[in-house]
């Protein structure tokens, strides 16, 4: 059940961009940013916000997006919590491209949150 699945052709994500999609009844927010693509929870663990509404930031040494209610900032390789008012990550998924295509498998703490 943890497979991975397309979420488009490489060609809907520019670089940089980020865009919210779906991947098993999660909103997944995935980054295309200096040549890599990632894809995190869409939540800031401060009060939840959207961060595919977020800026990125990935000219720091540690590429980030940022949340749009109150700046908090996140790694795009991992999630960590880069910034205050976050102190907790959000979580990362495993992220492959294949045939122009890319996939994005969810990590194992989501398997029991699907529906």
């Amino acid at each position: 059940m943890n497979d991975f699945h397309s979420v488009g052709p490489t060609t809907d994500f520019p670089d940089p961009s980020s865009q919210l999609v779906e991947v098993d009844e999660i909103a997944v927010v995935l980054i295309h940013a200096a040549g890599h693509f990632y894809a995190l929870d869409d939540v800031c663990t401060h009060d939840g916000g959207p961060l595919s509404d977020g800026d990125l930031c990935v000219e720091e040494a540690t590429p980030t997006i940022a949340c749009p209610r109150h700046g908090a900032q996140f790694a795009l390789a991992d999630g960590a919590a880069v910034t205050m008012p976050a102190t907790k990550a959000t979580q990362a998924h495993e992220v492959k491209v294949e045939g122009g295509q890319v996939y994005v498998r969810l990590c194992d703490s989501h398997a029991n949150t699907r529906k």
